[in-house]
């Protein structure tokens, strides 16, 4: 079974991701909630999810800060993350983006940009 981790500090915005997700076909999947970075950190050493959608601002890790812990540590390294925002800018996108971000994209989400951000992942 495939595994997606969504970190975001809004129990509504981890809720809306989550739909979204299901409405483009990942319904049989075990999803896993962070409340901030941190706690997203120590789900995805321990679970070793497929995916991360992770909300770039968050209490106690963001996620940038999120995004570099992930890519430096050898068993989270090759995780896809896509990172959203309702602050996304063409500057803050390209760092995101050179520290290895899979997509990155706007709040609110919809379904059809989130399937276009994870179109390529082999998740199904």
């Amino acid at each position: 079974m495939k595994k997606i981790l969504i970190a975001d500090d809004s129990t509504t915005a981890r809720m809306i991701v989550r739909r979204c997700l299901e409405m483009v076909g990942f319904k049989e999947v075990q999803y896993f909630e962070a409340k901030d970075g941190e706690e997203a950190l120590a789900i995805a050493s321990k679970e070793s999810p497929d995916l991360i959608m992770a909300d770039l601002n968050m209490p106690k890790m963001d996620g940038e800060a999120l995004l570099k812990a992930l890519k430096m540590e050898p068993t989270t390294r090759d995780i896809p993350v896509v990172i959203a925002s309702s602050a996304v800018n063409a500057v803050r996108n390209e760092r995101l983006m050179a520290l290895f971000a899979h997509a990155i994209v706007a709040k609110p989400i919809s379904p059809a940009v989130l399937k276009q951000a994870i179109g390529t992942l082999a998740l199904t």
